[in-house]
C-alpha cells in the first residue's frame, strides 16, 4: 500500500516538473535576479560544454550522417538552454534562490585589510601544518626503520 502511495507521489512530482517546464512565465521577476541569473548561466555553460563534447566525439567517430553530428548537439543545447531558464523560474527553486540572495545581502563582507590579515594567517597555518606533518613523517619513518618494522 505504501509503495503505491510513494509511486503516485513520484508520478505527480514528475507531472508537476514537466508542467513547469512547459510554462513561459517568469516567476517573481524582480526578486533574486542575480542569483537566478548566475544559476541559469552555470546551467547553460554546463549544457554548452556537454554539447560541445558530444559534437567533438561524434566528429571524431567517423559518423556518416553529418547533419546528425550537428543537429543532435544543437537540439540538446536548445533543450539545455530552455531547462536552465525554466528551472530558475520553478516556484520552489526560485523561492530558494530568492532566499539565498536575501541571506547573502545580510552578510558583512570583510574589508581589504582584514582580508589580507586573514589570508596571511591561513597561509602561515597551512605552511606550519605541512612542515609539522613532514617532520612527523620523517620521525616515524626513522623510528620504524630503527625497530625493523620497515626496510
Amino acid at each position: 500500500m505504501s509503495r503505491d502511495i510513494a509511486a503516485a507521489g513520484r508520478g505527480s512530482t514528475i507531472r508537476t516538473i514537466l508542467s513547469e517546464l512547459a510554462k513561459t512565465n517568469v516567476y517573481k521577476p524582480n526578486q533574486g535576479r542575480i542569483v537566478r541569473q548566475m544559476t541559469a548561466l552555470a546551467i547553460w555553460i554546463i549544457a554548452a560544454l556537454g554539447c560541445w563534447s558530444l559534437y567533438a566525439t561524434l566528429m571524431g567517430s567517423g559518423f556518416s550522417g553529418k547533419w546528425v553530428v550537428t543537429a543532435v548537439p544543437g537540439v540538446l543545447l536548445l533543450c539545455g538552454a530552455w531547462f536552465g531558464f525554466r528551472i530558475v523560474n520553478m516556484p520552489n527553486f526560485a523561492d530558494f534562490l530568492i532566499a539565498v540572495e536575501a541571506e547573502m545581502n545580510k552578510v558583512t563582507w570583510p574589508g581589504k585589510d582584514e582580508l589580507v590579515r586573514a589570508s596571511i594567517v591561513v597561509i602561515f597555518t597551512i605552511f606550519f601544518l605541512a612542515v609539522s606533518l613532514f617532520l612527523f613523517d620523517i620521525v616515524w619513518q626513522k623510528l620504524f626503520t630503527f625497530l625493523g618494522v620497515t626496510a
